[in-house]
């Protein structure tokens, strides 16, 4: 039985797509290409340059838990407004301030990536797992997919842009300052908070359950409302946010040094680009496959899967040389599809296991937890090759963090409520 006012649920997905293509793909992954021009006339290490997106996806991760706060207390749409006001400030002072390498560690990396936090991945998640529970794997697939689509369409335009006006990065920075405008009116007219605010339900259908149906997904997903506190208890919580940090950290030293991996193994800076563009839409890929896995097999198995794919992009990234161009797009493909894959896995297993009403706290400390861990990568990567003047030693730490988040994984089960066992022990 379908409500009779159309479902707004699938509109807010296009929404929620504009947001994130806005967000996080101008300011982050425009912002790969941006810093390498900058680099040329800030001077600095590449450890120093790493530490800038080591910073970022620390603030990506970081204050996850104080947007779970807003959003609990002063809803998505006013969170996604704090993001961009973030996002215009880190821009601004990017595009008119910047001269040293401490203005760079500030400006992109604290104040852009907190803007991230606080306009991306927690209140977009947060609002899908509102709005869907039928399909909810793809639906959150879909607008996290839109950062990939703006980094492919983004690095290579911004790159052309940075080489005709002769590497102006300031001038990109005020073109991603006007984005976080935009991105602001857009939350403000079309976000809506719950489907009950529209008179609407859960998918736009009734529930299963109480229509005397049931699904697939059934087996896939608690009926029990949990608290975070009941949640953190449980060890497949804690599975889950291992495997996050399995999925994060290999993508955060890709980030920050895939482009100058690829132009130091003698490929030009254009194919460099273009392989960054290849690496988002391999993610953009990788989340449609983890969104539709996610709705059809356990979430332990379609994490996992996503996670091999790590293992092929780093030895295909050992092997890049400068007559190796269709091996450096592979690899890149790989490492998106990887992190697209599993990234959409973390964030529905935890919707999955644990209920709308205990999601946005979790999700935040996933998040939080993840970035702590896992954005130390862009430095680690830096130092390594500093040291050693290879980036060998980076990938093969990338495929040890992997092989860990694999095998805890293996015991990421749908956790069952005390409760729950209890009263099973004693029917028994």
């Amino acid at each position: 039985m379908t409500c009779k006012r159309e479902f707004y649920g699938w509109t807010l997905v296009g929404v929620l797509f504009s947001l994130d293509f806005l967000n996080m793909g101008f300011p982050y992954f425009g912002g790969a290409v941006i810093n390498t021009y900058m680099l040329k006339e800030i001077s600095m290490s590449r450890s120093m340059f790493g530490l800038g997106f080591t910073l970022a996806n620390l603030c990506i991760g970081l204050p996850s838990v104080i947007v779970a706060s807003s959003i609990i207390k002063l809803g998505i749409k006013r969170t996604f407004g704090i993001g961009s006001a973030f996002l215009l400030i880190g821009a601004v002072w990017l595009a008119f301030f910047t001269t040293q390498p401490w203005q760079y560690l500030v400006g992109f990396g604290v104040i852009i990536g907190t803007g991230i936090c606080f306009s991306t991945i927690v209140p977009v998640t947060t609002t899908i797992t509102r709005w869907f529970r039928r399909y909810r794997g793809r639906a959150m697939a879909i607008p996290l997919s839109a950062s990939g689509f703006a980094g492919f369409i983004g690095s290579p335009l911004i790159n052309r842009i940075l080489t005709a006006n002769g590497g102006n990065w300031r001038q990109a920075w005020e073109a991603v300052a006007g984005i976080a405008v935009l991105s602001g009116i857009i939350a403000f007219l079309f976000v809506k908070e719950r489907p009950e605010d529209l008179g609407q339900v859960v998918d736009g259908i009734v529930d299963e359950i109480q229509s005397g149906r049931s699904t697939a997904s059934e087996s896939l997903i608690t009926r029990h409302v949990w608290t975070p506190a009941e949640a953190m208890k449980t060890t497949s919580y804690w599975m889950i946010v291992i495997g996050g940090i399995a999925s994060q950290f290999p993508y955060f030293f890709f980030v920050a040094h895939g482009i100058l991996h690829i132009k130091g193994s003698g490929l030009s800076a254009a194919t460099a680009a273009w392989a960054m563009g290849l690496f988002t839409m391999g993610a953009i890929v990788g989340r449609q496959i983890g969104g539709w896995l996610m709705d059809k097999i356990p979430a332990r198995t379609a994490f996992i899967s996503g996670l091999c794919c790590y293992f092929v992009g780093s030895l295909l990234a050992l092997r890049i040389q400068a007559d190796t161009l269709a091996i450096a797009f592979a690899a890149a493909i790989f490492y998106g599809a990887a992190f697209g894959w599993t990234f959409i896995c973390m964030n529905t297993a935890t919707a999955h296991f644990f209920g709308p009403a205990a999601y946005p706290k979790l999700n935040g400390l996933n998040l939080l937890v993840g970035g702590l861990i896992s954005s130390p990568a862009g430095f680690v990567g830096g130092k390594l090759f500093d040291v050693y003047r290879s980036y060998a030693l980076g990938f093969a730490l990338n495929m040890v963090i992997v092989a860990i988040g694999i095998v805890a994984l293996a015991f990421a089960t749908v956790p069952k409520p005390k409760s729950q066992n209890i009263a099973r022990g004693t029917a028994t």
